[in-house]
């Protein structure tokens, strides 16, 4: 009977010709460097190697297909551990430069408003009429985008607001406000995961998501993030919302095969980076 421990360890694997060509296709002659800060980043971290090597090399199968780092010093994309598994996530950093990559966007942009900055916002349009600034007091965040053609939408969440949508989409983010506990990112980096939740919010109303090259990326970095990669599509395990929509994985990102073996296939966070989301997809976040 075949046990855990005759499971081949993340460094086998990484050292396979399988799995080495799968990287080599994506990432060309930085894919070396590439699966070895995955093995970096998991023996740095005790509860990433607790986690399935199937989820770790599907987390990092997404990030190299984007072409965004995981070093966490960087700030871009990050493997985070969830209940024995690993789960992609981007910041918004990394939104923007993947936004930015379509060619598409003139500017994009997200940060905390501190109290008077905003004096109204028009119900019609949505457009923002500033204000001047009262206290340092943060009472909501703003992600604003400004396409090449010429398009411009802002959004604006209310500190309330974002609250609220924290506790209803991050089942951590929820047990900490019971337990007096800070387990989660939205307890510990509150303004990262707020700036990421309103600029994905914005973009996922308003940007340009199509299959097309440019845009590609981009829709798969909103779909794919806080999610742990399977065989059968993206689960997101910290939010629990009823009729989750799988799409298949190969629908998603098709990595290139490592051979001929058809059955090629490359649930937060205890120890998450400070710049990272950790918590759940939004309508996501």
């Amino acid at each position: 009977m075949r046990t855990a421990q005759d499971e081949p360890s993340l460094q086998e694997l990484l050292n396979s010709e399988k799995i080495r060509r799968r990287f080599e296709a994506l990432l060309d002659k930085s894919a070396q460097s590439f699966m070895s800060s995955i093995l970096t980043i998991v023996r740095g971290n005790a509860k990433l190697r607790e986690c399935s090597t199937d989820s770790i090399l599907a987390a990092a199968g997404i990030a190299a297909a984007l072409k965004l780092p995981i070093n966490p010093s960087l700030g871009f994309a990050f493997i985070v551990p969830y209940k024995g598994h690993a789960t992609f996530q981007i910041s918004w950093k990394g939104f923007v430069q993947l936004a930015m990559r379509s060619g598409q966007y003139r500017t994009l942009n997200s940060g905390a408003v501190r109290e008077g900055q905003i004096e109204e916002i028009d119900f019609v349009t949505g457009e923002i009429i500033r204000g001047e600034k009262t206290s340092d007091e943060v009472v909501g965040y703003v992600a604003y985008m400004e396409l090449i053609n010429g398009f411009k939408k802002s959004l604006y969440m209310s500190l309330d607001e974002m609250q609220a949508h924290a506790e209803k989409y991050s089942q951590s983010y929820a047990y900490d406000l019971r337990s007096g506990r800070k387990s989660s990112v939205w307890s510990t980096n509150f303004d990262a995961m707020a700036k990421k939740t309103v600029l994905k919010k914005l973009l996922n109303n308003f940007g340009i998501i199509s299959i097309d090259q440019q845009s590609a990326d981009l829709a798969t970095a909103l779909q794919a993030d806080q999610a742990v990669i399977t065989e059968d599509g993206y689960r997101y395990i910290d939010n629990e919302r009823g009729g989750e929509k799988i799409v298949p994985f190969s629908d998603i990102i098709s990595l290139p095969e490592g051979g001929d073996d058809p059955d090629d296939t490359p649930d937060n966070p205890d120890d998450t980076p400070d710049d990272t989301p950790n918590d759940k997809p939004d309508e996501q976040n």
